[in-house]
C-alpha cells in the first residue's frame, strides 16, 4: 500500500455516482436541487444511497475526496451513511474565467489543480471527452476520468475499472522504484 502523500486521489461526486436517479420504472428521475442541499431526514433522495458502495471506495488504495456541489454537506449527510469517515472536500471557487474551452466541465479544471500533479481519478455522471482531452493536455500524472451512468450509479463494471487501474498505477510505481 502506498503512503498517504503519495496515494492517488479518487475525486467522488454525490449526485449520480452515489444517489442515481434511475426510478423502476425506468423514467429517469432528476434531482429536486433545492431539495439536495437540505439533507434533513426527509430527504427521499438519500434513501437511493446503497450502503455497500461505502466498503467498497474504502478497500480501494486512494484518497477518497468529495467533488461535488454538496461540499462539506457530503460530511454530514452522505459519509455516515455509507459508513465513511470525514472526506477532504474540493472547495469550489466562484467563478472561473470565460476562457475555458467549449464543453469543458466547469469541475475540470479546479480538480486539476487541486490534486497538484498527483495521479487521480475523477468519478462523475457528467463527464465528457472534452473533459478527458485537456485533462490529458494540462495534467502531468496518470489520471483516469470514469463517466459514471447516472440513472444507475457506482456498479460492479465501474469498481472493477477503478481497482484495475490502481493496481497498474501501483505496479508500474514499483517498476520504476
Amino acid at each position: 500500500m502506498t503512503s498517504p502523500v503519495g496515494r492517488p486521489i479518487l475525486f467522488l461526486d454525490v449526485d449520480g455516482p452515489l444517489i442515481p436517479f434511475g426510478s423502476s420504472s425506468g423514467r429517469m428521475e432528476a434531482p429536486a436541487s433545492d431539495s439536495l442541499m437540505s439533507f434533513d431526514q426527509g430527504n427521499p433522495l438519500l434513501e437511493r444511497l446503497d450502503p455497500g458502495l461505502g466498503p467498497r471506495l474504502m478497500a480501494l488504495d486512494c484518497q477518497l475526496v468529495w467533488a461535488s456541489t454538496w461540499m462539506e454537506d457530503a460530511n454530514e449527510a452522505i459519509a455516515p451513511r455509507l459508513g465513511l469517515p470525514g472526506l477532504p472536500v474540493v472547495e469550489w471557487p466562484d467563478a472561473y474565467a470565460d476562457d475555458s474551452p467549449r464543453a469543458l466541465h466547469w469541475k475540470t479544471r479546479h480538480l486539476v489543480e487541486w490534486a497538484n500533479r498527483r495521479p487521480f481519478i475523477w468519478v462523475d455522471d457528467e463527464i465528457s471527452d472534452m473533459d478527458r482531452l485537456w485533462v490529458a493536455g494540462q495534467h502531468p500524472g496518470p489520471s483516469l476520468l470514469r463517466r459514471v451512468d447516472s440513472t444507475k450509479g457506482l456498479e460492479d463494471a465501474d469498481f472493477s475499472v477503478l481497482a484495475d487501474w490502481l493496481g497498474a498505477l501501483e505496479a508500474s510505481r514499483g517498476a520504476g522504484a
